[in-house]
């Protein structure tokens, strides 16, 4: 079985509104060294072992559902998991 962490984002060139307003909050309470805030989504999957490579799974589902690859990119860490 695998363990896979997921992580996507705005591209850079896209506008991120919500970190724009942490941004904004951050300032206010006097954090001013700040330069930017970016906001994701974050996804924990567990895979168990099949004929079809774990990148390969993981790549289709991040193309087809988590990501929207026009805005955003993403990348992904894998773990091998011990059999219980």
């Amino acid at each position: 079985m695998y363990f896979v962490k997921v992580y996507v984002t705005y591209k850079e060139s896209v506008l991120d509104p919500q970190g724009e307003a942490v941004k904004g909050a951050v300032h206010r309470m006097g954090f001013e060294a700040i330069e930017e805030i970016r906001i994701g989504k974050y996804f924990e999957i567990k895979v168990a072992k099949s004929d079809r490579p774990v990148e390969m799974i993981i790549e289709e589902i991040c193309d087809k559902l988590l990501a929207n690859v026009n805005m955003e990119t993403y990348r992904y860490e894998i773990a091998e998991m011990e059999e219980a």
